[in-house]
């Protein structure tokens, strides 16, 4: 089940955003310092503002927006950017990057997932996005580990407005929205509203999506106080795409999915119209901030999220007595996979600014629980009219309570020199209750109940100085980092055999230099980030026949990353990035199960190997021309070298190296210029074409593997997600 916790929640609003040029109130950009990276704070960090954003292909999700930023690899599963979209940043997967909306985590407390086809039109929501890469800044929620996204919103306009975004393209994806407010009255009272939906029926067979947004505002803003309470929906329904395509398929048909395959009584091969995702969340959030002084400012942010939904799936040729029902043969099975989730916030910091010294200190707790559990709809054994009582099959609560406190300081003994330290402890507990999906398939033996409680104390402590001199930042860092297992790593390591995960442990060290000129700025930065206890699918095999992630002792990911961009002329800039690293784990052993089905498994030593979709090399280079008033052209290429979908750095497990080139056109004008006194409509006109080149490339995978006793041979197989081919997007948006 695709799942994530959307929250937007507004915290401090410096006094001085009250006062600006000509008295004129701009809220539109509401920056949340306490997880944010300054200008001189010693972490690595890349920025996009909301010209950016909303210059971007309107059926990008936001990982595909954010492609073209240092060390950044996404792909889509459906092979567009509508859909379930995933990200690497320095080959870390999505599950260790904190993704934090306004200073509250999006990451799902379980499996500490994002899963953005639940954020539909997220772009047109948030006002920047900051990307930090290594641990960065002391985070909220599950622990950065290797990377963090900061974002924040943009819902508050010092005027009344109304906007309207229109987009039509490619596999008859249509996405709209639309958008009010009443401005900043007299009174300091705002409301402001946002509706989005968007369809497609994407590149791969079963890749449509469906889904909507709503988002209302009311806020007041008196003397020093700010009041605001938000409300956020998310509902989203897609075709299931997470199977990809055999490789061998693939060469065949790039736009096949076998999801929901079946055939019915005259042997004819039929497609399930219905094997999908469907997911709503519900968000609301009381947010209150007071400025003590322009240099003092105290935010507290109440939260509740509510989110529920299922996975739907045709399957064949199940055992009826594995789901809990009457009979002892085999049939054709439709059941759900279901769940529900709730979760509580308070987060709370006081934020001290001077000349010399920046202080932040804050408090974030939160408590979560969510069930899971399982409904057969319909087995073709038994027919329409069956009981098909769901009380059987399986169903596993869990619970999560998280606090994290922290303190962090930036001293400026010089005007050119700041020290940096940021301290967190976090105390997580998790606990597991109940059957898992697969416990009748193996005779309901005690191994196969749920039954987990653990506390984990964490401390995390960063330190780093920066040193300005002239246009040039020289700037270090050290830090200590840590992150519990995921509910999927708990689970079926308590139905294996071997010793209990540990949470795993990263030391971060960064250093770089950054170069800011009129027409050049550069910069370059070094990390090494030394794992220890990290986690990974080795191959062993629970007593129910599931990969068990197990720890292994040592593991890096060493590399340089280089960025510059240059304003060639007034209407041309060029910019480009490259990251050169190494990523590896320092001796592994895979466990090839044998293909008999039992949970037996085959050892394979390769000693020191590459980790699984972690290239060495990462490019992208940008042109950006501006040849007339109100004109823009984007023409930009990103390189990702050869990955491997596995640990074992065998050939067979690469996917190749690909080059994809992207080109936009965007002109705006403006209708009835005596409109709004003398201001007129603004009308921007967009076209974006993806894949320019028409590259057939697929961008991830997965692979299986069995070994034969009698002949001692392993014997594997891949599967893929190809990207779509050319394709294009017109968007039309205009601002009343």
């Amino acid at each position: 089940m695709k799942k994530l916790f959307l929250i937007a929640v507004l915290a401090a609003l410096p006094l001085s955003a009250l006062a600006q040029e000509e008295d004129v109130i701009r809220l539109d950009s509401v920056v949340v310092s306490a997880t944010r990276a300054g200008s001189l704070t010693p972490v690595t960090h890349t920025s996009l503002d909301r010209a950016a954003l909303r210059g971007s292909n309107p059926i990008n999700s936001l990982p595909m927006t954010l492609n073209l930023m240092p060390s950044v690899v996404t792909y889509n599963e459906g092979g567009t950017g509508l859909g379930n979209s995933a990200m690497t940043i320095r080959g870390v997967k999505g599950s260790q990057i904190n993704v934090t909306l306004n200073g509250i985590t999006l990451n799902d407390a379980e499996s500490q997932e994002v899963f953005w086809v639940n954020i539909p039109a997220l772009t047109s929501l948030i006002s920047n996005v900051q990307v930090q890469r290594g641990l960065g800044t002391s985070a909220s929620g599950a622990g950065a580990f290797g990377a963090s996204i900061n974002m924040n919103t943009a819902f508050v306009t010092p005027d009344p407005f109304a906007a309207i975004d229109l987009s039509y393209g490619s596999y008859n994806t249509l996405i709209s929205t639309a958008a009010a407010g009443t401005g900043l009255t007299k009174g300091g009272l705002y409301a402001s509203a946002a509706y989005s939906f968007g369809n497609t029926d994407g590149y791969i067979r079963n890749a449509w999506v469906h889904s909507q947004s709503a988002f209302v505002a009311l806020g007041w803003l008196s003397g020093m106080n700010s009041l605001r309470l938000t409300y956020l929906m998310g509902d989203q329904h897609s075709g299931i795409t997470w199977d990809g395509i055999d490789l061998e398929k693939y060469y065949e048909d790039r736009r096949y999915n076998g999801a929901g395959k079946y055939k019915d009584d005259d042997g004819n091969t039929l497609y399930y119209p219905n094997q999908s995702d469907n997911y709503a969340q519900h968000h609301i959030q009381l947010n209150y901030t007071h400025a003590f002084s322009h240099a003092l400012n105290w935010t507290t942010t109440l939260n509740y999220t509510r989110g529920d939904g299922y996975d739907e799936y045709y399957k064949t040729g199940k055992k009826l007595a594995d789901y809990g029902l009457n009979g002892t043969g085999k049939s054709d099975i439709i059941y759900r996979k279901c769940m529900d989730n709730n979760l509580w916030v308070l987060s709370s910091d006081l934020r001290y600014k001077s000349r010399v010294l920046d202080v932040t200190g804050g408090v974030y707790a939160s408590t979560y629980f969510g069930g899971h559990w399982g409904d057969v709809l319909w087995a073709k054994a038994l027919g329409d009219n069956a009981d098909y009582d769901n009380d059987n099959w399986y169903g596993y609560k869990g619970r999560k309570n998280d606090v994290s406190i922290f303190a962090r300081a930036e001293y400026r003994p010089q005007d050119w020199l700041t020290a940096y330290i940021d301290l967190q402890e976090r105390i997580v507990s998790y606990r597991l209750d109940g059957t898992d999906d697969d416990w009748l398939s193996y005779g309901a033996s005690p191994s196969d109940m749920l039954n987990y409680s653990e506390k984990w104390p964490f401390f995390n402590p960063r330190a780093g100085f920066s040193a300005a001199i002239g246009s040039n930042l020289l700037y270090g860092s050290v830090a200590l980092g840590h992150r519990e297992p995921g509910r999927s790593d708990i689970k079926e390591n308590i139905k294996g055999t071997l010793s209990p995960i540990v949470p795993e442990e990263m030391v971060d060290i960064e250093a770089g230099w950054r170069f800011s000129g009129k027409a050049v700025s550069a910069s370059a930065n070094i990390y090494l980030m030394e794992y220890r206890n990290m986690l990974l699918e080795t191959g062993r095999l629970s007593s129910s026949g599931y990969a068990v992630k197990e720890n292994v002792d040592r593991a890096w990911r060493r590399g340089i990353e280089l960025s510059a961009a240059w304003q060639a002329l007034p209407w041309l800039k060029a910019d480009a990035n490259a990251t050169f690293s190494v990523n590896r784990i320092a001796d592994y052993t895979s466990y090839v199960a044998y293909d008999d089905y039992s949970p037996r498994t085959y050892a394979v030593h390769y000693g020191e190997t590459p980790m699984l979709m972690s290239p060495s090399v990462i490019g992208m280079a940008r042109l950006t021309f501006t040849p007339w008033k109100g004109g823009t052209a984007v023409l930009s290429g990103k390189y990702v070298g050869r990955q491997f979908i596995d640990n074992s750095g065998s050939d067979e497990m690469a996917i190749p190296a690909y080059f994809v080139a992207d080109a936009s056109l965007r002109h705006t004008f403006t209708l009835f210029e005596s409109y709004r006194d003398g201001r007129g409509i603004p009308v921007t006109a967009g076209l974006y074409v993806n894949n320019l080149l028409n590259n057939m490339y697929y961008a991830s995978g997965w692979r299986w593997e069995s070994y034969n006793e009698a002949s001692d041979t392993v014997t594997r197989g891949v599967g893929v997600y190809p990207q779509a081919p050319i394709n294009i997007m017109f968007k039309l948006s205009a601002t009343f």
